[in-house]
């Protein structure tokens, strides 16, 4: 019986002096573009709320940057080893030395849709001649989408009058009657639906190949902790799964997250249904990034000078952590 104490009393004193102690989680930051509530977050939120980050011995906090592009930023620097971008953004930040990839691209669908307000006879991107249409920002990829859509039908940002409106008014302004049309997301499209508004919907990728929300990772990160990458790629698409098997359910474990959204399930429900229609449905392989699509979107980039040079396509993304 002694004997059994003192190896006890051994083997606790080792583990307390830095000898082998039990596995314990690996905190990490993941870095998003925008606040937690949103339901454009919902894959990220649902493999939080469903422990499956912690069944891959994660411990993620959550940290909202100032959009995309500052996203990459902190993730290039190494000031997280994760964030949530588009497949678009390592476009963007490359040509400026920002060494990101996307690692897993959320869906084979556009995050944008043109919504347009069809009690004022507006039904094509033609009609929109004159207009007045919302924006979110000029250097927001959604506004981006609305240029492409324009080129698509010989049409220029001088055609239309696009107003910069901020996360909020981009939206209560069509709703108001103040605009004609908006360069829309799901979260905001359920906004604009739940208040019965007669409205036509045209997915920015029917016209122009824009792309899904991503997962962004250093360059460094992917090459020295591949099998960290590869964790919170596998337990993000997990959660992106629930989402489109189960909106209603889906919604319900979100709210948890984001009590603010408390008795929003409708519009959390109806936002996840939109993002399972215009987004993340049409991948073989969920997650995986199309090539072409993602360098004929850069050459629309480079040819309207919204970036200076263009970048390897190999360069812009992996698809090794979705196989």
């Amino acid at each position: 019986m002694l004997r059994r104490v003192l190896v006890g009393m051994c083997a606790a004193a080792v583990m307390a002096f830095g000898g082998v102690a039990p596995a314990s989680a690996e905190a990490i930051t993941y870095l998003l573009p925008a606040p937690l509530s949103l339901p454009a977050f919902g894959p990220f939120v649902v493999a939080q709320q469903r422990g499956y980050f912690k069944a891959e011995g994660l411990e993620v906090t959550f940290q909202v940057a100032k959009g995309g592009v500052d996203v990459a930023k902190q993730v290039g620097a190494g000031n997280a080893v994760i964030g949530g971008g588009i497949g678009d953004t390592s476009i963007i930040v490359r040509p400026n030395g920002v060494p990101v990839k996307s690692v897993a691209l959320l869906g084979g669908g556009a995050l944008m849709q043109l919504v347009m307000d069809k009690d004022k006879g507006l039904k094509t991107v033609k009609d929109l001649k004159g207009k007045t249409i919302t924006v979110l920002a000029y250097q927001d990829t959604t506004y981006f989408a609305l240029l492409g859509m324009l080129a698509s039908q010989g049409m220029t940002k001088d055609d239309v009058n696009a107003q910069a409106a901020g996360p909020v008014n981009v939206w209560k302004l069509f709703l108001s009657g103040q605009a004609d049309a908006l360069a829309s997301v799901p979260d905001w499209t359920a906004q604009i639906m739940l208040a019965k508004k007669n409205i036509e919907i045209i997915p920015s990728d029917t016209l122009f190949k824009s792309m899904a929300q991503a997962i962004i990772a250093s360059d460094e990160t992917i090459q020295k902790r591949p099998e960290l990458i590869q964790k919170v790629v596998r337990a993000t698409l997990k959660g992106l799964k629930d989402v489109m098997a189960d909106p209603a359910g889906s919604a319900v474990d979100f709210i948890k997250a984001t009590p603010e959204l408390a008795g929003k399930e409708e519009y959390v429900t109806l936002s996840f249904q939109l993002f399972n229609k215009y987004v993340y449905a049409g991948q073989k392989v969920l997650g995986e990034m199309d090539e072409q699509r993602l360098s004929d979107l850069q050459d629309f980039y480079a040819k309207e000078g919204l970036i200076r040079t263009k970048t390897p396509v190999k360069d812009l993304y992996t698809n090794q952590f979705i196989k």
